[in-house]
């Protein structure tokens, strides 16, 4: 977490199957640019996040709301909210009315609006599946990288890799709960006329998962990030953090 400069808390919220050392080439960037302090958690059942029950937006959220604990929000204190794909959609879920946080903003990047039988189906089946165990880091860092969608992004021995894996007795798994990827589908409308705070969505123009037409049809005001993919925060961070302008 950076220092504590100013009343706006930035809080960055990672992708499905990946960790909040996602960020963590953002950190030059935010000492420089974010006037506030910024924190990048890992989401319930990823990193060193303990695993839910049952996963929902929701409990997702609630795990993030307890997390904040120890960030001691004053009265005047705000919260800008960044989350990518499935953070987007926890983002969300923190900005509703009924919470009562003191969100400012939200920016989703790189959320799937709209999925298919088959690819909720899909997410089913791989929550089914038991812990793969791997016979050395490098396999375990392989099948890290292809599971949270960073693979060609970060080489297996980078630190952001490192905090993705676990090793027990020799062998190396993902310290992803699979069970997360039973968390359904984001119900975006209700999710949008759950908040009063501004929410910006934003693609990289090149993202395979969502579409601008997609995103518009959400009716708020959408942002394609130029030659950017899926995973636009870490393909070109400054792009990504320049759509926080409003708030710097």
């Amino acid at each position: 977490m950076g220092e504590a400069t100013g009343k706006r808390h930035l809080i960055l919220l990672h992708g499905m199957g990946a960790t909040g050392e996602v960020w963590l080439p953002w950190a030059p960037l935010l000492e420089r640019r974010w006037p506030g302090r910024w924190l990048a958690p890992d989401l319930a059942g990823h990193g060193w996040s303990p695993p839910l029950h049952g996963y929902s937006f929701e409990a997702l959220a609630q795990r993030v709301v307890d997390g904040l604990g120890p960030v001691r929000l004053g009265p005047d204190d705000r919260l800008v909210l960044l989350g990518h794909s499935l953070g987007g959609v926890v983002a969300l879920a923190l900005a509703a009315r009924q919470r009562g946080l003191p969100v400012d903003a939200v920016v989703g990047l790189g959320i799937k609006a709209v999925w298919s039988p088959a690819e909720l189906a899909k997410s089913a089946e791989l929550a089914a599946r038991p812990v793969t165990w791997f016979a050395t880091r490098d396999e375990a860092a392989r099948r890290y990288l292809r599971v949270s969608g960073l693979a060609g992004l970060f080489a297996p021995d980078h630190p952001v890799v490192e905090a993705g894996l676990r090793r027990t007795d020799g062998r190396w798994r993902l310290a992803m709960d699979p069970a997360a990827f039973a968390v359904g589908e984001p119900r975006l409308p209700v999710l949008l006329a759950a908040t009063d705070v501004p929410v910006l969505l934003a693609r990289g123009e090149l993202d395979p998962m969502v579409t601008d037409a997609q995103l518009k049809e959400l009716g708020v005001p959408v942002a394609t990030l130029p030659g950017l993919g899926h995973n636009a925060h870490v393909e070109d961070p400054e792009a990504v953090l320049a759509l926080l302008d409003p708030y710097l």
